[in-house]
């Protein structure tokens, strides 16, 4: 639990990252900071102290307290350190975007702090304050539920507004102008169903992420592949989901719609490979063969798509070469290489391998 002090101090700490206050501009007196946090003189001057000695304020005898230029603050080493967030730490895709990652920057001799969001606003706003408070050179960031409107915008424009360079992967915030590496999630999710349809498909489940721009994309790829082949997409075959939401819903639904349209449905379309692989764990509980009586495609192309016996027709994901891509423009950005408004964004195009998992329509 944190002591009174240390709330007072992380709570400035908060406000001059967040932009509220800008470099010069009065915080406060002590007694005026002593009403606002209802704390003693004392939880104060200790608050005011540590900050001042690591540089965020200074102050002004007679005056009151100054939130500080960000270039006087303390350094955590005399390396060039990069902060990445990122919204998992996993097994799965992320994994190989930190190695592309870790294994660029080191070679240039760059530090990293690794923070993770889990992909819940709340957590991203910590550790955006928890990486910045280290004062780090730069930051590479992958938004968190980038589909809805995310309340640490301010922090990101007071990262503008104090010149420290971040690039975005995976998704970008619309309100922001960063460079971002992503891949066209809604070409991806066209070239899936398109494959699907072309095998004769007519009945396809699809399923979505939906508070993540990825999903969103996917599922508007996926439409309009059904569009562009006059394939009417029938009602209640898309399942939306969320990042709170547990895989036996989703699961639970598809054996719904499996059991509703009986032979019908013949193929499901997946917004990942972790998805994917759990349908078919479930068509086999429900004695249904893969490709033989529903095929799958899933996304990213994992270590997952060929974990099965039935090996996962996908969609590429860049992973490794999305990290390196990442890391070059940021330190190209920290050593004034180019500028923000002039790095260049990546779209990756992407590609789909066709394994076992699919096959022709009944």
């Amino acid at each position: 639990m944190k002591s009174k002090y240390e709330t007072v101090k992380d709570e400035i700490k908060s406000w001059i990252m967040q932009g509220s206050v800008l470099p010069h501009e009065k915080i406060g007196t002590e007694n005026e900071l002593m009403d606002r946090f209802r704390v003693s003189r004392h939880t104060i001057r200790q608050a005011i102290g540590d900050l001042e000695n690591e540089g965020w304020i200074y102050r002004w005898q007679g005056k009151g307290t100054f939130c500080a230029d960000p270039s006087k603050r303390t350094k955590s080493s005399h390396y060039k350190t990069i902060g990445v967030i990122t919204t998992y730490i996993s097994e799965y895709i992320f994994s190989s975007i930190m190695r592309g990652i870790e294994s660029y920057l080191s070679s240039k001799d760059y530090t990293v702090i690794l923070a993770s969001t889990n992909n819940n606003i709340d957590k991203e706003r910590k550790c955006i304050e928890s990486i910045m408070a280290r004062n780090v050179d730069a930051l590479i960031v992958e938004p968190t539920k980038s589909a809805l409107f995310n309340p640490n915008i301010n922090y990101y424009l007071n990262l503008e507004t104090n010149q420290v360079p971040y690039v975005m992967f995976n998704a970008q915030y619309p309100q922001l102008q960063a460079p971002s590496l992503i891949v066209d999630d809604e070409q991806g999710g066209f070239v899936g169903a398109d494959h699907l349809i072309g095998l004769g498909h007519k009945k396809i489940v699809g399923i979505f992420k939906t508070d993540d721009l990825q999903g969103v994309n996917r599922m508007n790829g996926f439409i309009r592949a059904h569009r562009e082949r006059r394939v009417p997409i029938t009602p209640g075959l898309i399942i939306s989901y969320n990042t709170e939401d547990h895989r036996e819903k989703i699961q639970s639904e598809v054996k719904r719609l499996l059991e509703q349209y009986k032979d019908e449905i013949t193929a499901i379309f997946c917004y990942n490979d972790a998805i994917a692989l759990a349908i078919i764990n479930l068509l086999r509980e429900m004695n249904l063969k893969v490709p033989e009586d529903v095929s799958i495609v899933g996304y990213d192309d994992s270590y997952l798509s060929e974990m099965s016996e039935v090996k996962l027709t996908s969609v590429v994901h860049p992973k490794r070469a999305m990290g390196e891509d990442a890391a070059k423009i940021i330190v190209e950005l920290v050593e004034g290489k180019q500028t923000g408004s002039a790095a260049s964004s990546v779209v990756y195009k992407p590609e789909l391998v066709i394994r076992t998992s699919t096959g022709p329509a009944k």
